[in-house]
């Protein structure tokens, strides 16, 4: 419970002939995390340039699937089918196939669109002009008349009817944004003198279509009759698409199918070292899963494979992949660890810290019993309704915040805020007890917190050998040496001033400390230089000391900061205590007007209750991830372990693999 799953290093040799069943067989299996093979065996061949090729080939397929799916909308679909008949040619020309009929029709809808776009274009510029019975034979095609249409600004519409007087006949139309439709019709020898007015006036041509014996209004009727028919067109393509989709899901879905496994297996070969007759599997497994994996090499191959095992060393430590096994009620607290990052291989694991100090810091932020049962109800309901384990887990997270809610709620009376149910409080209300006190009690957990990450943080360093850091880190035993003695100095000062010991204990317990950061680094620079058996140069040390004054600085500030820090559980918890109080009042305020007071007064309270739980459960969940990450993994958790990732062919229930144990 405390670190991650013990690890084995596996590396197989098998048969060149027996690569493919094996690497079937473990990926079905989902046991282990598959490592490039380590220098020293086999050599590169043809064959691996070839499985190169053949990976960029697959890789063309999968994006040609991708490209059908999305030409023709069909969402991904699994298929559990044999695909053992299926070749890369095979399944190249099952998709030359399947392009071919999907160019065909969606080529036959991009016309039907395109023209359906440019007669709707066509009937929203006539649109303007419908009634006049204006023929489209062309402006200029009448022996004695010249017309023009277009846009003029609405403002100058009378003076430009004034300059016109009888040369032409101008028929305004419909104004569109401060722009007048108009017609200009004159005589062909006013022609040239009506366009440069017109122009002058800031007249804009539409140019109508040119459409040989029809006018406006004959056009506007054969387009709409094409429009419909284009639409019951679109319809009975769309219907074909949608027959087409159904057609082809299973087909697709084997070839997809078929490529993602072999996009795996070839993946995985391209991480193994060979020779002409034997290939070498390397990888990580948990140690318990080690006897499952040597049964099923034994029934793959029929016994015809060596087996080397090595647990991990400080050379390897550094690479071991990372798997972390909860029980159900611990798995969401996991995510929140993972959120942050992985431990090493050697650090202790958190989740069990991390489980009990945020619901606790989560119910003094939060603590109301009525907004506790909400959140419990709604985890109660993700816990029984969902198939999905990530919504499971957060059920169970909201089951758990709800319950320390519940009980926070009870030690501060507060049931929904109702101020008549708060004289049942075990303590008091956030708002009605004295803050300094509640100060104190959110200060506690953060002096609990944080001495717990410096006893984890020595702890990691003392399990990595590492006997200098573990004492003389700025988080180590001589931080904790440094903490607790600063606190005891400070609750107790005036006793040890009285007692004439302050400058003894001072010294034990803040200057010793901070002696001791200083040495720090150039202690570990000379360990260094001796295990090296080279000679450093001189500014190394000072660099290393002067290192260790910024470090033992920082630390000063740093143990003063993070305990201060927890006061915002204080906080947090006073703010809501005051959202629930100020709904309440406004509640009263509201209560006497006439006829729809108390309705009012009612909604106001459900409201302001309802605001509290989002937005106070938002910052309170937010707050209390904010104290893991910074106060209390900043002294002991690295965060930089490497995810346990199995080799593992199926697309669906892949987190079965993981808990197999379960």
């Amino acid at each position: 419970m405390f670190s991650a799953e013990p690890m084995m290093y596996i590396q197989a040799v098998i048969l060149a002939r027996d690569e493919r069943t094996v690497l079937k067989g473990l990926g079905e299996l989902g046991a282990i995390h598959l490592t490039k093979t380590k220098t020293g065996y086999g050599y590169e061949s043809d064959e691996l340039q070839g499985r190169s090729d053949e990976y960029l080939r697959l890789e063309h397929i999968q994006n040609r699937i991708q490209e059908i799916r999305q030409s023709i909308d069909l969402s991904p679909y699994y298929l559990e089918a044999s695909t053992k008949d299926m070749t890369i040619e095979k399944a190249e020309e099952i998709l030359e196939d399947i392009e071919k009929r999907c160019r065909e029709i969606l080529e036959e809808r991009q016309r039907t669109l395109q023209h359906e776009k440019e007669l709707t274009e066509v009937s929203n510029k006539l649109s303007t002009y419908r009634g006049f019975e204006i023929p489209l034979t062309g402006p200029d095609d009448f022996a004695f008349l010249h017309f023009v249409t277009g846009i003029l600004p609405q403002h100058k519409l009378e003076d430009l009817l004034k300059e016109v007087g009888e040369k032409a006949a101008l028929i305004p139309l419909t104004q569109q944004k401060n722009q007048q439709v108009l017609i200009a019709m004159t005589t062909r020898d006013y022609r040239q003198e009506i366009e440069r007015i017109l122009q002058k006036a800031g007249f804009q041509k539409d140019t109508l279509p040119v459409a040989e014996g029809a006018t406006v209004d004959s056009l506007l009727g054969e387009n709409s009759a094409e429009l419909e028919r284009l639409s019951s067109q679109l319809e009975g393509i769309n219907k074909k698409i949608e027959g087409l989709r159904e057609e082809l899901k299973d087909t697709l879905a084997e070839v997809e199918g078929f490529v993602n496994l072999e996009l795996k297996l070839s993946e995985a070969g391209q991480k193994f070292s060979r020779t002409d007759t034997t290939v070498v599997i390397s990888g990580w497994a948990p140690s318990g899963e080690v006897a499952l994996i040597q049964r099923r090499l034994n029934e793959l191959t029929g016994g015809r494979y060596i087996l080397n095992l090595s647990p991990p060393d400080p050379s390897t430590e550094e690479y071991v992949p990372i798997l972390l096994r909860h029980p159900w009620f611990l798995r969401p607290f996991q995510m929140l660890v993972s959120a942050y990052g992985l431990p090493d291989y050697r650090e202790l694991e958190p989740t069990l810290f991390v489980a009990l100090s945020y619901i606790v810091m989560f119910g003094m932020m939060f603590g109301d019993v009525g907004h506790g049962l909400v959140l419990a109800g709604c985890g109660i309901a993700a816990l029984v309704l969902s198939h999905s384990r990530q919504v499971r887990d957060f059920g169970v997270l909201l089951i758990f915040a709800g319950l320390s809610s519940i009980i926070f709620g009870i030690v501060y009376g507060s049931y929904f805020g109702i101020e008549e149910l708060k004289r049942y409080a075990i303590w008091h209300d956030p708002l009605d007890c004295d803050p300094i006190k509640l100060m104190y009690g959110a200060i506690t957990i953060g002096i609990v917190m944080i001495s717990l990450g410096l006893i984890l943080n020595a702890i990691n360093h003392f399990k990595r050998g590492n006997l200098v850091a573990g004492i003389l880190d700025k988080f180590g035993l001589i931080g904790i040496v440094f903490y607790w003695g600063a606190l005891f100095i400070l609750i107790k000062g005036a006793a040890i001033k009285a007692s004439g010991l302050m400058g003894l204990f001072l010294f034990l317990f803040l200057g010793v400390p901070i002696i001791g950061w200083s040495i720090k680094e150039p202690l570990e620079h000379i360990l260094r230089h001796k295990k090296g058996g080279h000679h450093e140069k001189e500014e190394g040390i000072i660099a290393a000391i002067m290192e260790s004054c910024v470090g033992a600085f920082e630390a000063i500030l740093s143990y003063l900061a993070n305990t201060i820090s927890f006061v915002r559980l204080a906080a947090y918890a006073m703010s809501h205590a005051a959202l629930l109080f100020a709904a309440f009042m406004v509640a009263r305020e509201v209560k006497g007007i006439p006829y729809v007071g108390s309705a009012f007064s009612i909604v106001i309270i459900i409201l302001g209750n309802i605001v509290a739980i989002v937005l106070e459960g938002v910052i309170a969940s937010v707050q209390a991830m904010r104290l893991e990450y910074y106060e209390f993994f900043g002294k002991f958790f690295s965060g930089s372990g490497r995810p346990f990732e199995p080799f593992y062919l199926a697309t669906k229930d892949k987190d079965k693999v993981y808990d197999r144990k379960e």
